[in-house]
């Protein structure tokens, strides 16, 4: 498919390699999902994302809101990712939420099936790369530097004396942190996601609960877990009773006669689905990612 930064004549341009399942937003952005090499790629928000200052000759130009589809398109592990990102091939562009003033501010989480992963974040208007399969959890402020000073206290504390219990985000780091190295490595695929599930779900808000001032204190809207070994992406609205799953194994990707598909979840995710999905996609026209409208400058 051939795709663009949606920002006018300097955007930059490509030709995904690689098909991919995501979760959109707004049907305007990729918020997370995997391709069919098993590239997992998720974006969270983080009030501290200063973006770099864009010039008439600057790199080619990307909209935040395909960032993450970027990724997922182009490459098949974290290292080639990394490698590729680290050149710096566009400058990423943000804009306004859609009916707010509020400016998106996101960084970026990356995984895949040998267990690399890596976090990349905007800061101060330089890109800083997390890289190394010892980055395992992500959440939202403050920066990753931050949140890695503070779970090393928490890990002297030790998770089976406390655990910070609050919903700021810090906190719900230091609890995934521990509770990531605490489940069996070595159990069954159906053991390991329900744990992996479990520590979701421990650091999740409560639907309905925000707090003024506070944009890393609000609604959890969905939890998306990916088997990287069996290539199912499990889906867990908020909204719905049941956890549903795409099986990547039993879609067309192909350049030849794949097709672009879509999951309606309807307003606020009301379609209720269970089990495996897959065969209720129906053929949909590829959404338009959204132009970054209200620039950051």
């Amino acid at each position: 498919m051939e795709r663009n930064g949606e920002l006018g004549p300097n955007s930059i341009r490509w030709t995904s390699k690689y098909g991919s399942v995501v979760a959109a937003t707004y049907d305007n952005s990729t918020s997370d999902g995997a391709n069919e090499a098993g590239l997992v790629a998720n974006v969270l928000w983080l009030d501290e994302s200063k973006y770099p200052a864009f010039k008439v000759n600057d790199a080619p130009r990307l909209t935040i809101a395909a960032w993450a589809q970027y990724a997922l398109d182009n490459f098949a592990t974290v290292a080639e990712a990394v490698a590729a990102f680290e050149k710096q091939p566009f400058t990423i562009v943000t804009g306004q939420m859609p009916g707010t003033q509020a400016m998106t501010t996101l960084h970026l989480s990356l995984s895949d099936s040998s267990g690399d992963s890596a976090i990349i974040e905007y800061i101060n208007g330089k890109q800083v790369i997390h890289h190394g399969r010892q980055y395992q959890v992500m959440t939202n402020s403050p920066t990753y530097d931050g949140q890695l000073a503070l779970a090393s206290y928490w890990s002297e504390v030790g998770g089976t004396a406390m655990l910070p219990g609050t919903s700021r985000a810090a906190d719900r780091f230091a609890r995934a942190s521990y509770y990531v190295k605490a489940i069996p490595p070595n159990a069954k695929p159906e053991q390991l996601r329900s744990s992996v599930f479990g520590i979701i779900r421990n650091i999740s808000v409560p639907f309905g609960l925000s707090t003024p001032g506070k944009s890393e204190i609000a609604t959890t809207r969905w939890r998306t877990v990916f088997d990287h070994k069996q290539r199912l992406y499990f889906f867990d609205s908020a909204m719905s009773p049941n956890i549903f799953w795409t099986d990547l194994n039993q879609i067309d990707f192909s350049k030849e006669t794949g097709k672009v598909m879509k999951l309606e979840l309807g307003v606020d995710q009301e379609n209720i689905f269970s089990g495996n999905a897959t065969k209720h996609y129906r053929v949909a026209k590829p959404f338009k990612f959204a132009p970054a409208k209200g620039l950051q400058k």
